[in-house]
């Protein structure tokens, strides 16, 4: 066979394009992980839909990705990459239509999971484009353009979506994406030649695999998701969602044990130097997308924050990750590894300790310093595990490794968004039941703040039910701020659960090149 030309020594304005077509897709699919996060309170109340429901809105983006992203390499050699890029593109436009009309809770998911499918593509085919079209000697500037889309997709997100929503309407949060995409499709074919794709690859997949992270994640995810609500395994539903999920993982198995290359490259995880920072990206993927889940939310239903307002607060964490970003490679050859990974993780442990301590009063200030906190943290625990997991790996081997960080990080997020609405329902009735059970109805004070509180009502049957009624909702305020705060604590504590595992990372030696990930 003959070997591929090499790149020329200096890209064509064609290769830059190139490359910037696949930096707007990848800004533009990772900024639709967060665009709805400072909006959901305004779409749930819009569908119909509870607090914990509305978490389905960012779990269902982040489960489909989580299928697609290690099947990409495989899409590329099935269809070429320019008709996959110019079909995903086209499609997740298309499912972000579907989004923006939506008009129920179901509708929503489904654009949604057609989102995460399609974008999951964008994503790592903008470092294949740098690394196709670009010589070795700028890559690293193709290489900073992707890094910084992949940084400032997420911290903009929020406040992109929060503007447009009280600006226009939080539909226009997902119709921004039809100029988006007719901008890169347009680069695309012009700077693009059409590829033939290989649909013999279709008898090699490993069919086992796909459907079995299709059924496991879904249904472990659906599990946590409707577990309190359905009272565990009291309900028929649960225990399908068992089996389906026990099927799902069993398949997974199947597929490592028959499959000529498995979607998932497991057997990676049987060494302890890749297995340790994975699991510890499970963590960080679940610290990332709860802190982006849970400020938002809390400034809406108790500070009374609009959507721009909330996103505004959430940008803090991502404008503090990039420059922190921007420091990782002059720290990570002078500075321990394990040092800068436990670094992060207490970091982020203190974040969330110091938004433990909210009240009914609390603001946005109250989430300044630990979103400073929660930025700079979940930044070094996530860049140098993905450098000590590729470091770690043949070149042959880094296509899967980075998809077993993806899907790491990702399977951390929705499983944690998942469970954060179950322990969320949870600790609300707690808080409720012992509220209640603390205050009787029969003592001086409460009789006396009721009947002014009725004379303030204006008095007689309707006053007295207006004022039980105000009280009703000062409980359920306490309740839901003491809610909060033990999200929070929870989130601290899984910090704390992660933390010994830095003791396994094989620190990287001296010199050891920067690896490209996404």
């Amino acid at each position: 066979m003959t070997a591929a030309a090499p790149p020329p020594e200096k890209a064509s304005l064609g290769d830059w394009l190139a490359v910037a077509a696949g930096t707007l897709g990848c800004l533009m699919a990772l900024m639709d992980v967060s665009i709805v996060n400072a909006s959901l309170p305004v779409i749930q109340g819009e569908i119909g839909a509870t607090p914990s429901e509305g978490t389905w809105v960012g779990t269902a983006y982040l489960v489909a990705e989580i299928v697609v992203i290690p099947l990409t390499a495989w899409l590329e050699r099935l269809l070429g990459l320019r008709r996959l890029l110019v079909g995903g593109a086209l499609l997740f436009t298309l499912f972000s239509v579907l989004c923006g009309l939506a008009t129920s809770l179901t509708m929503i998911i489904l654009g949604r999971i057609g989102q995460g499918l399609c974008g999951a593509v964008l994503i790592p085919t903008a470092m294949t484009l740098v690394a196709k079209r670009l010589p070795p000697a700028q890559q690293p500037g193709g290489l900073a353009m992707v890094a910084a889309s992949a940084l400032m997709g997420p911290a903009i997100g929020p406040v992109f979506g929060g503007w447009l929503t009280e600006n226009l309407s939080w539909h226009f949060a997902f119709f921004v994406n039809v100029p988006i995409c007719a901008a890169q499709v347009a680069m695309l074919v012009f700077a693009m030649k059409p590829t033939s794709g290989d649909l013999g690859e279709l008898a090699g997949a490993d069919w086992f695999g796909i459907a079995g992270m299709i059924l496991g994640l879904g249904g472990a995810t659906t599990l946590l998701e409707e577990g309190h609500r359905e009272q565990w395994f009291e309900s028929a539903l649960i225990w399908k969602l068992a089996a389906v999920t026990v099927i799902g993982f069993a398949l997974i198995a199947i597929g490592q044990l028959g499959a000529r290359r498995p979607v998932l490259r497991l057997a990676l995880l049987r060494n302890p130097r890749v297995s340790s920072p994975i699991t510890m990206m499970v963590a960080v993927g679940l610290l990332l997308y709860s802190g982006l889940y849970v400020i938002p939310q809390f400034l809406a239903a108790i500070a009374g924050y609009n959507a721009l307002q909330a996103g505004q607060i959430t940008f803090i964490g991502g404008f503090v990750a990039i420059p922190s970003a921007g420091l990782f490679p002059l720290l990570v050859h002078r500075v321990d590894t394990r040092l800068l990974v436990a670094f992060g993780i207490v970091s982020s442990f203190a974040g969330c300790m110091l938004a433990s301590r909210l009240t009914v009063l609390s603001a946005g200030e109250a989430f300044v310093l630990p979103q400073v906190l929660y930025g700079i943290g979940t930044t070094y625990c996530a860049l140098p595990l993905q450098q000590v997991v590729l470091a770690a790996v043949t070149s042959e081997d880094t296509p899967d490794a980075n998809g077993l960080i993806a899907v790491a990080r990702n399977l951390g997020g929705s499983v944690g968004l998942a469970a954060l609405a179950s322990f969320q329902d949870q600790r609300f009735d707690v808080h409720s039941w012992q509220i209640h059970a603390g205050i009787s109805a029969n003592e001086p004070g409460v009789q006396e703040a009721l009947m002014q509180s009725a004379r303030n009502f204006g008095g007689g049957a309707e006053g007295l039910m207006a004022a039980y009624r105000a009280f009703d909702g000062q409980v359920a305020m306490q309740a839901l701020v003491m809610t909060f705060n033990d999200m929070f604590l929870a989130l601290a504590m899984v910090a704390v659960v992660v933390l010994p595992l830095v003791l396994m990372i094989r620190p990287l030696r001296p010199g050891t090149p920067m690896a490209a990930v996404h």
